[in-house]
């Protein structure tokens, strides 16, 4: 369950509890006239089942009370209440299989940003891909991939994509192949001072590496592991299964491909520095189009419950609604 608190301008309050009570699985409502203060309005409360979130979110934004009044929405982690059992049964689908469209563009927006903590994740993570790289050690490849933060920009251009906000897709854009170019930038410079210190040296980049040779020759299994990683990785953050985004953090070659383009960068093995780029844009390329689809399923999915959340005029709300 999810709990909303609304501030509602006066002259549109009727009407949103008039839309509460039309969409199954709600619950719980309370309406407090002139309560609030800054916007000035009432102050409505109101339970939803996760799977009708969603739309009673866009009927809400579409009255303004977004730009008018305000939407909270937060999440519920215990609700001990016959109604609150009663409307979850009520609302069509499963609550894992809902797709909070608000909720996805906020958590992505956030975690796509170029900010100061991106980058030096990203730059870290870079680093220690690159000593794994020279090493051949499968651990740290493998460690420096959960590290890598590179999926929530690759999140944030498929849901601006499919949602059509161009702005949001271009920001994630930014933040991507900027954060790479600083990545391989710095990882370079991590190269050159690694070799000045005798701890990397051109022979260990020559040298067979059957755990890690992988990274920089691409073939036809790193696209289709791209492509279900970015099916996995949207699935995840539309169910906010956190411990499956792991597991997807882990399963694609894009910060170790950008590490070994950078060390072979530093000793001029460009047909290594090659391969390592066209390994790095295959996985991009590869979650963003499956992400994509992912989404637009998603949307195909719940546009065909859209019926089955709103009640017919004049219907009796049932056990599971009230006030």
């Amino acid at each position: 369950m999810l709990h909303l608190r609304m501030i509602s301008p006066h002259h549109l309050t009727d009407r949103v509890v008039e839309l509460i009570g039309q969409t199954v699985g709600t619950t719980h409502l309370v309406v407090l006239g002139g309560a609030a203060r800054d916007p000035e309005g009432d102050l409505v409360l109101c339970d939803v089942a996760r799977e009708s979130a969603g739309e009673l979110l866009q009927e809400m934004r579409s009255l303004g009370i977004d730009k008018a009044g305000s939407i909270a929405v937060e999440n519920i982690d215990l609700s001990i209440s016959t109604r609150a059992d009663q409307a979850e049964e009520e609302a069509p689908g499963e609550a894992a299989d809902a797709v909070i469209w608000e909720q996805l563009a906020e958590s992505t927006q956030e975690e796509s940003t170029l900010t100061i903590t991106y980058g030096a994740f990203l730059i870290v993570a870079t680093m220690i891909a690159a000593c794994g790289v020279v090493l051949d050690n499968a651990i740290l490849i493998v460690g420096a991939m959960a590290v890598g933060p590179e999926f929530g920009p690759l999140a944030g251009i498929c849901t601006g994509l499919v949602q059509r906000a161009p702005k949001a897709a271009w920001r994630s854009l930014i933040a991507l192949l900027v954060g790479f170019a600083a990545a391989i930038v710095a990882t370079t410079v991590f190269s050159l001072v690694m070799d000045a210190l005798d701890l990397f040296h051109p022979g260990m980049l020559d040298k067979p590496r059957p755990n890690t040779s992988f990274i920089w020759q691409p073939d036809p299994f790193s696209f289709v592991v791209a492509v279900l990683a970015g099916v996995a990785g949207m699935l995840s953050l539309t169910s906010a299964k956190a411990g499956a985004l792991v597991g997807v953090a882990i399963s694609v070659t894009t910060v170790p491909a950008a590490a070994n383009a950078a060390v072979a960068l530093s000793y001029g093995e460009f047909g290594q520095m090659w391969g390592s780029a066209e390994q790095l844009l295959l996985n991009l390329l590869g979650i963003i189009v499956s992400g994509s689809l992912t989404l637009i399923g998603w949307k195909l999915l719940w546009r065909t419950q859209h019926a089955r959340m709103v009640r017919p005029p004049g219907a009796p709300r049932g056990s599971g609604g009230g006030a």
